[in-house]
């Protein structure tokens, strides 16, 4: 049995990341499922919708639960995350894609700040 290329790449790229880059990912991941979600919701498929919704949820879950409380801004982001996650599960019950525009609009101004947080991290 001949591997997906493209799935070992994407599993090197997970065990190899430091945290930073996880974060990235996690962002990214959400942005996608939401995108896919909003398409499946525009096309008519709503098992497609939810199973998307629900892959969101479970990012911006885990987010919270893997954030250091040592951190000040920990408990702002802890408020967010559970806001796009609530913001998620009404889109799922209303069929909303205004909703989930608003849910990526947060998700990607969190993906770009977070970064330029790295980039500055790296400069020194």
């Amino acid at each position: 049995m001949v591997a997906n290329p493209y799935a070992t790449y994407q599993n090197n790229a997970v065990t190899t990341a430091n945290p930073q880059e996880l974060t990235l990912m996690l962002y990214d991941g959400a942005l996608k499922f939401t995108r896919l979600a909003k398409l499946a919701l525009e096309q008519g498929n709503p098992d497609l919708k939810n199973t998307n919704i629900q892959k969101a949820q479970a990012i911006f879950q885990e987010m919270r639960l893997t954030l250091n409380r040592d951190i000040a801004i920990s408990a702002n982001l802890d408020s967010l995350y559970e806001y796009i996650w609530r913001r998620l599960l009404d889109a799922n019950i209303k069929n909303d894609t205004t909703i989930l525009d608003e849910v990526l609009d947060f998700t990607t101004e969190l993906r770009d700040t977070w970064k330029e947080a790295m980039k500055l991290a790296k400069q020194g």
